[in-house]
C-alpha cells in the first residue's frame, strides 16, 4: 500500500498541518512507504465537535442499526484481505499467523458486540411501579436504564495493531452502546490504522450513520493527548499501554473542570505461584510451559507471566533445568518497534547489573539488532531480595521473567504482599494442596482481576465472563474490563425517571416493552409488558 498519511475527520480525509513522520519497520529497520502528517489542535477540535454533534442522533439509533454498523465494519476489515495483513506485518514485525489470528479476534469481537447492541441487554432496564396506597407515603414510579456517555477517545495500543487499536475492543464497545469515537492512531502502525479507519468510514456510510460517529487522528500521544483528554466534548477515554502514559491521561482527565473517566489498562507482572506439590510432581513440565509463555510474541502480551514464586524443595531443580533448556533453544523474536526493543534491552541490563540477581536462563542464539530482536532472559533472586528491593517489582515489557525463591511459605507470602494490582495471578498446585490454599487464593484474588489455576496466563478470551483489568496500577478502574461483553459498561451511565409520562420514557422503560427485552420489575426479571 501507499498510505495517504491523512487523518479522518468526520469521515473525510484531512491532511495534518503538524510535523511529518514515517515508520521504520522492525523487521529490518527500513523506512516504509508513507508520510504521515500530525493533526493540529483545530483538527482535533473539529473531530470532537463532529462527535458531539453526532452523539444525540447515534445514541437514539435502534440497537439493530448499531449492530449492522459493527457487522459492516467486520465485513470491510475482512475485505481488505492481504493488504492489511502485509502492512501490519511490516509495521509491527508480528508474524503472519499471529496477525491473521488477531484479525479474526477483532472481527469476532465486533460481531459479538453487534449481538449485544441488537439485543439491548446492556441497558439493564429496571422498573419499580408506583404504589399510591403505600403508607406512610405513596411510592413513586421509578424507572432506570443505562445510556451512552458521549464521545469516547480511544488510544491505539502498540502490541495489538488490530485487536486493541482503531477497530479494537474499546472502539467496538463504545460504538455498540451508541457513543461516537475519536481514535488516536498509534505512531508505530499508522498505515495499518489508516486501512482500518477507511473500513469504519465506509461502514458508517453504508449503514447511513452521521459522519461524526468516527474520526481518527495521526500524531504523537504527547502532543495530541492533552488536546484529546481535555476537550470539553470528550466524555471518556479508553487506553492500553504503559503505566506512565496511562497515568498521564488519567491526571489530565482528573484536572478538567468536569473530570471524566479514564479506562486505562497499563500492564502487569502477572505473578505465578508454584506450590510444592505441583513442583515435585511436574516441575519440568511447568518449567517448559512457562518458558514458552514468557517468550510467546516476544513477551509483548500484557498477560505475560513476569514473576515466578517458588519455595525450596523437591522438584525445583527440575523446574529450573526445564526452564533453562527451553529458553536456550528459543530463537529471539522481532519486537514491535525499535523504541520498545531499546527500552527492553536497557531495562534488562539495569536489572541484571544488580549483584543480587543471577542469570538463570537465556538463549544460545544472539539477538539480531537489525531485526529489532529482544534476547529472552530469566533471572533468579531470593524472596528476601525481592522483599528488600523494589527494583524487581516493575514490569519489563518483553521476553523477561524473574524466579523468586523463598525458604518457606511465610516468606513467600511476605514477598507476595509487596505486589500492587495485577491483571492476572496464577497458581499451580495439585488437587489436595489447592483445597487447603484458600487464604492464598483469596490473597491473589485481592490483587488481580483474573485468577488462573494450573495454566499459563498468556492470552485473553473474548467472552461474557472475562475480566481484563485489576487494581491499580494494572488498570485505573478495577471495576471494569477492557475485554469481553462487560466492556460495554465502561461507556454508559445510569439515568432514572420518576413519575414520567409513558410517551416521554425511552422504549426500554415503557410499559409495553416494545424492545422485548428482559427487565427487572420490582427486582424480578421479566420480558412481559406491564399491564
Amino acid at each position: 500500500m501507499n498510505p495517504h498519511g491523512q487523518s479522518f475527520i468526520a469521515g473525510e480525509r484531512i491532511a495534518g498541518t503538524g510535523s511529518a513522520f514515517q515508520v521504520v519497520s522492525p523487521l529490518d529497520r527500513s523506512t516504509l512507504p508513507g508520510v504521515f502528517l500530525t493533526a493540529d489542535e483545530s483538527q482535533v477540535d473539529a473531530a470532537l465537535q463532529a462527535a458531539a454533534l453526532a452523539h444525540p442522533v447515534f445514541a437514539a439509533t435502534e440497537g439493530s442499526k448499531r449492530a449492522a454498523f459493527l457487522e459492516a465494519i467486520a465485513d470491510e476489515i475482512m475485505a481488505l484481505g492481504d493488504v492489511l495483513i502485509e502492512r501490519a506485518q511490516l509495521e509491527s514485525g508480528l508474524p503472519r499467523p499471529r496477525l491473521e489470528g488477531e484479525r479474526g479476534r477483532t472481527v469476532g469481537q465486533l460481531r459479538l458486540f453487534a449481538q449485544m447492541a441488537a439485543g439491548n441487554s446492556w441497558m439493564d432496564a429496571r422498573i419499580d411501579p408506583a404504589d399510591p396506597s403505600r403508607q406512610p407515603l405513596p411510592k413513586p414510579d421509578l424507572r432506570r436504564l443505562l445510556v451512552p456517555i458521549g464521545p469516547v477517545v480511544v488510544f491505539g495500543a502498540s502490541n495489538f495493531p488490530l485487536a486493541f487499536s482503531v477497530a479494537g475492543g474499546d472502539t467496538a464497545s463504545a460504538l455498540a452502546t451508541g457513543n461516537p469515537v475519536v481514535v488516536k492512531a498509534h505512531e508505530a502502525h499508522p498505515g495499518t490504522s489508516e486501512l482500518v479507519a477507511e473500513a469504519i468510514v465506509s461502514a458508517a456510510k453504508k449503514v447511513g450513520l452521521p459522519a461524526g460517529v468516527f474520526s481518527m487522528v495521526h500524531g504523537s500521544g504527547k502532543v495530541l493527548g492533552p488536546w484529546l483528554a481535555k476537550h470539553p466534548a470528550t466524555k471518556a477515554i479508553g487506553f492500553t499501554g504503559s503505566e506512565i502514559a496511562g497515568r498521564a491521561l488519567f491526571d489530565l482527565a482528573a484536572s478538567r473542570p468536569d473530570p471524566i473517566p479514564v479506562f486505562a489498562e497499563m500492564g502487569s507482572l502477572n505473578p505465578v505461584v508454584l506450590l510444592s506439590g505441583a513442583i515435585a510432581s511436574r516441575g519440568a513440565a511447568i518449567g517448559t510451559a512457562l518458558a514458552q509463555s514468557i517468550t510467546l510474541g516476544a513477551g509483548q502480551f500484557c498477560t505475560k507471566p513476569g514473576l515466578f514464586f517458588a519455595t525450596e524443595g523437591e522438584g525445583l531443580n527440575a523446574f529450573r533445568e526445564a526452564l533453562t533448556s527451553t529458553i536456550a533453544g528459543i530463537v529471539p523474536s522481532t519486537m514491535l518497534h525499535p523504541g520498545i526493543a531499546d527500552h527492553y534491552n536497557a531495562k534488562c541490563s539495569s536489572i541484571q547489573a544488580h549483584d543480587s540477581a543471577k542469570v538463570l536462563a537465556t538463549t544460545t542464539t544472539a539477538a539480531d539488532p537489525n531485526a529489532t530482536q529482544g534476547q529472552p532472559l530469566v533471572l533468579e533472586i531470593s524472596a528476601a531480595q525481592f522483599i528488600a528491593d523494589d527494583t524487581f517489582r516493575h514490569e519489563v515489557f518483553g521476553p523477561f521473567a524473574i524466579l523468586v525463591v523463598s525458604s518457606n511459605e511465610t516468606e513467600r507470602d511476605t514477598a507476595l504482599s509487596k505486589l500492587g494490582g495485577q491483571l492476572t495471578a496464577t497458581i499451580y498446585g495439585d488437587e489436595a494442596e489447592l483445597s487447603s490454599s484458600q487464604p492464598l487464593v483469596a490473597k491473589l484474588g485481592s490483587i488481580a482481576g483474573r485468577v488462573i489455576f494450573n495454566g499459563v496466563p498468556t492470552g485473553v478470551e473474548v467472552f461474557h465472563a472475562m475480566q481484563h483489568g485489576g487494581p491499580y496500577p494494572a488498570s485505573t478502574d478495577s471495576r471494569y474490563t477492557s475485554v469481553g461483553t462487560a466492556a460495554l459498561l465502561r461507556f454508559v451511565r445510569p439515568v432514572s425517571y420518576q413519575n414520567a409520562p409513558q410517551d416521554l420514557l425511552p422504549p426500554a422503560l415503557q410499559d409495553s416493552n416494545p424492545l422485548g427485552i428482559v427487565r427487572l420489575i420490582n427486582g424480578q426479571p421479566s420480558s412481559a409488558p406491564l399491564s
